[in-house]
């Protein structure tokens, strides 16, 4: 089965309400693109440059499909609060590469159902409960820092990146932590993949997992989030069994690489500059104003909308069925929301949309900021100044979530 067919069956001509001179392609972050260069002082800024504000990727959507992509903070949050003109069903092309129907849930649903699964949702991540969590979640920093402090050298995503996160996230889902190099390796065909071919597998094992996982926990329900879920009522009554694998598999590609792809690229700029990592080891009362002012930077992930009626968005026609991208990485580095946007200043504090913003405004945000403050907090509590390996080469994936698949860092012991 040709699965690119599954996500884009029309032509690939260029509409007629799509203006020829907003066309672009090909499109430099494309599924399975990497770089050997930093795409935050390449990629980004040439494009922030040199494209229109609004233009039309024929291959820019996973897949090869056509999308339009939006470099201005303003044009991205206005599709993010829209909920008239744009659906966030199919946000993500996962289920329809099995030919399939389930959405992720809350992220792929739309008003009004949106708020009610939200609001089963929501009590998962609220204060209370994040701050029940706080000193578990920092020990499982401590310990994995630990393990290297004394070498002199790690490569920071392996041993820390993809470790501490993804060990809270199993936790809390009550999944066993011993799997935790199977379940990485599913979230890279997730969302690092070579080809659609290998989303589609990761998917379908991803799924097959979930499900196993539910009928398990139906029969012997512990305190976990999937517990939780099975446990769930909407609108009075129990959840489907396409409703619980959606909000499963929403907690589980959130929960296992957002934060570790953010704190690679946060922790590269750090050994990229020694004058930031000092001043923040000597005031780490400023860590989380820095964090903020580094998820500006460095956004990493994209999203998807789909127009479901004609709008006009940063001057452009977008017309039912067209695909809309807002590219956090843009976002964050557009010169007309941020004075010097690709000048990283500590103590901006901006109110950046890397989390979204509106409806959608993503719901483990509480819990993932405090993972990157307490990663950041112990790393540089332990280790001295530190920084990129001499000789070393970093590959990043640019599409569609940017992260360095290695960072192998070095210092004095």
């Amino acid at each position: 089965m040709d699965l690119s067919k599954l996500l884009s069956p029309a032509s690939k001509e260029i509409p007629p309400h799509v203006p020829a001179e907003l066309v672009r392609s090909p499109y430099p972050m494309s599924l399975g693109m990497i770089t050997q260069e930093n795409p935050f002082e390449t990629v980004i800024p040439k494009m922030q440059a040199e494209y229109p504000p609004v233009f039309y990727a024929r291959d820019g959507y996973p897949g090869g499909s056509a999308v339009w992509v939006l470099l201005r903070r303003a044009d991205q949050q206005a599709v993010y609060m829209d909920t008239e003109h744009f659906s966030s069903k199919d946000f993500a092309p996962f289920a329809k590469l099995l030919g399939e129907n389930w959405s992720q849930i809350p992220a792929e649903t739309d008003p009004p159902m949106h708020q009610l699964y939200r609001n089963i949702m929501n009590p998962l991540f609220a204060p209370k409960k994040m701050a029940e969590l706080e000193d578990h979640v920092r020990q499982f920093a401590k310990d994995a820092i630990d393990q290297f402090k004394h070498k002199g050298e790690c490569d920071f995503m392996k041993d820390l990146a993809f470790q501490f996160p993804i060990q809270v996230f199993l936790e809390l889902m009550g999944l066993p932590l011993d799997e935790l190099d199977k379940f990485m390796a599913w979230e890279m065909k997730l969302t690092h993949p070579k080809s659609i071919e290998e989303m589609a597998e990761g998917t379908r094992l991803v799924k097959n997992f979930l499900i196993e996982t539910i009928e398990d926990r139906r029969r012997n329900p512990t305190g976990d989030f999937i517990s939780y879920v099975v446990q769930s009522e909407v609108q009075g009554r129990k959840l489907t069994d396409d409703e619980m694998v959606g909000f499963c598999f929403n907690l589980f590609i959130g929960g296992l690489d957002t934060v570790s792809t953010h704190m690679g690229l946060q922790f590269r700029h750090l050994a990229e500059h020694p004058e930031h990592q000092n001043f923040l080891r000597a005031n780490p009362d400023q860590i989380p104003a820095a964090l903020e002012e580094f998820m500006r930077a460095y956004g990493a992930v994209t999203t998807y909308r789909t127009c479901i009626k004609p709008v006009t968005v940063g001057g452009v026609q977008i017309m039912p069925g067209d695909k809309v991208s807002m590219v956090t990485s843009l976002a964050g580095r557009d010169p007309q929301s941020w004075d010097h946007p690709n000048e990283v200043k500590l103590d901006r504090n901006p109110r950046h949309t890397t989390f979204a913003t509106g409806p959608h405004r993503c719901v483990g945000a509480p819990l993932a900021r405090r993972e990157l403050i307490f990663a950041m907090e112990e790393f540089l509590k332990a280790i001295p100044e530190f920084r990129i390996k001499p000789g070393a080469t970093i590959t990043t994936s640019i599409g569609p979530i940017i992260q360095p698949l290695s960072l192998p860092l070095v210092w004095k012991v």
